[in-house]
């Protein structure tokens, strides 16, 4: 480690880092619970590896499935020891609401019957649902509207008014059905394209821009009691185009009234981005976070992974991961209007990653369910907020560049006009040539209904995990060590 550079600190990676251990120390849950200020520290939840036990967590002996059916999963306990918040990843998003089977990552079982609007099955929510208020964690909902998960194949044969009513309907539906449950949610969720403006999506084509609006005022109508977020991606660093775009959108709906009372910055990190795919300075994301509060807005990090396989050196893979987790939650934390950091999964064996990008290890804990270096590196954030911590740690709050000329992150963030493989950052675009970054998030390749419908499809392709069959093991899951918990959180 560089201990003459202030961005790489032994506070990235703590000591304790390296033995994955579950005796070293406090959960997140733990910390969360002493920090100076409510933090919720969340993650989202699948229902099958929360309720059904998987023989391979247990030796792999099929003579066990009677006696670990009782017991509680390593994913529920996990769960429930180190977070006090949970959202559900998938299953209250509109066209899963509206099919009986579907699997672990939203996708439709071949034997689903054909969807219908207005038809729910709140089963699969339900159940999570009911867990998560069961062992005292709160629940986030997600998502009320987003182009690519709504029945669009069956409203795109209705009317405007027509569309603009099942809208409205399917928002009392949900909101109706969870009330008293569920008192935050995600209204709308990436409604802006590439370059800041809005989206020309299906409701925009079917219903203008003044469905954002309309969204919010009719969930406000729904429950006047819920929190109310809008959420979006790649806006987490001030100085992008798009995230010049969400704040306008954001003090925009507060101009006008419109009951919107916080955001979620999705945090979908690749260790290995360029252009706007590149990880924001935490100074780039404090100076968000600050102006959004500024609007008298709540600013919470939504869907945070961090992706570390397309670094050419794996040594750097975990320096790199443990620093994003490290400096980038202490930094958020540090401005006041941010209230909450929620990870998307928080096991490599369950995270959308593999499915939509490459193979790789995004998250806090390895399959086993063992702690990684950037679980004590995002631990060690949330300690800032401890009383005996220090707000921001040991990282740069208001500068990029040390001394030395180095930028925060320099031994893997590549920073605009630097090559890579021998190709240059594009900076009108932010994009760069053979990209691997999925199709439907490059502008100007194909129209936005093509590439809603690109995404759309591999939503629907995702039947790896959860089946029709609660009882099935993914062959491709190995085996881990089954371990009691040490400690207990009721």
């Amino acid at each position: 480690m560089d201990s003459s550079n202030p961005f790489v600190s032994e506070a990235t990676i703590p000591s304790t880092a390296t033995n994955g251990s579950h005796k070293d120390g406090l959960t997140l849950r733990q910390v969360a619970s002493q920090a100076c200020k409510y933090i919720d520290i969340g993650a989202a939840v699948l229902p099958q590896p929360l309720f059904t036990p998987d023989v391979q967590d247990y030796g792999g002996d099929d003579a066990l499935v009677d006696v670990v059916s009782s017991m509680e999963t390593p994913y529920s306990r996990t769960l429930r020891q180190e977070f006090n918040a949970v959202v559900v990843e998938h299953h209250l998003k509109w066209s899963p609401l509206l099919s009986p089977n579907i699997d672990a990552y939203g996708g439709s079982s071949d034997k689903a019957p054909e969807i219908k609007l207005g038809c729910y099955d709140f089963t699969q929510a339900d159940s999570v649902v009911d867990w998560a208020i069961k062992h005292g964690l709160k629940v986030k909902g997600h998502v009320l509207v987003w182009h690519v998960t709504s029945p669009t194949k069956l409203l795109q044969e209705l009317t405007p008014d027509q569309v603009r009513d099942e809208l409205r309907r399917h928002i009392f539906t949900v909101m109706g059905h969870f009330r008293d449950r569920i008192k935050v949610w995600d209204v709308v969720n990436e409604a802006l394209a590439p370059d800041g403006s809005i989206a020309h999506n299906f409701f925009h084509k079917m219903l203008g821009p003044s469905y954002i609006e309309d969204s919010f005022r009719w969930a406000h109508e729904a429950d006047p009691t819920a929190i109310l977020l809008y959420n979006d991606n790649k806006v987490e660093g001030i100085g992008s185009k798009k995230a010049e775009g969400f704040y306008r959108l954001l003090s925009d709906l507060k101009a006008r009234g419109v009951p919107i009372h916080g955001c979620g910055m999705q945090a979908h990190w690749n260790a290995a981005g360029v252009g706007r795919n590149l990880v924001p300075a935490p100074r780039q994301l404090k100076e968000q976070i600050r102006r959004i509060g500024d609007l008298g807005l709540t600013v919470n990090l939504s869907e945070m992974d961090v992706r570390v396989s397309q670094l050419e050196n794996p040594e750097l893979r975990p320096l790199a991961q443990t620093q994003i987790y490290h400096d980038l939650v202490a930094a958020a934390i540090s401005e006041p209007a941010c209230d909450g950091i929620w990870l998307w999964g928080f096991s490599d064996r369950h995270t959308w990653v593999t499915h939509f990008y490459y193979d790789d290890e995004p998250l806090i804990m390895d399959e086993n369910y063992s702690r990684k270096q950037s679980y004590f590196g995002l631990r060690e954030a949330l300690v800032t907020l401890m009383p005996q911590g220090s707000v921001g740690g040991n990282v740069p709050l208001d500068k990029d560049v040390d001394h030395e000329g180095n930028h925060w992150g320099h031994p893997w963030r590549k920073v605009e006009g630097e090559l890579r493989h021998g190709m240059v950052v594009h900076e009108d675009d932010g994009l760069m040539k053979n990209s691997d970054i999925p199709d439907w998030e490059v502008p100007h390749q194909s129209t936005e209904e093509a590439d809603d419908e690109k995404r759309r499809s591999r939503l629907d392709s995702m039947a790896t995990e959860d089946s029709a069959d609660d009882n099935s093991v993914d062959e491709n899951q190995g085996p881990i060590e089954f371990r009691a918990p040490e400690t207990e959180i009721s």
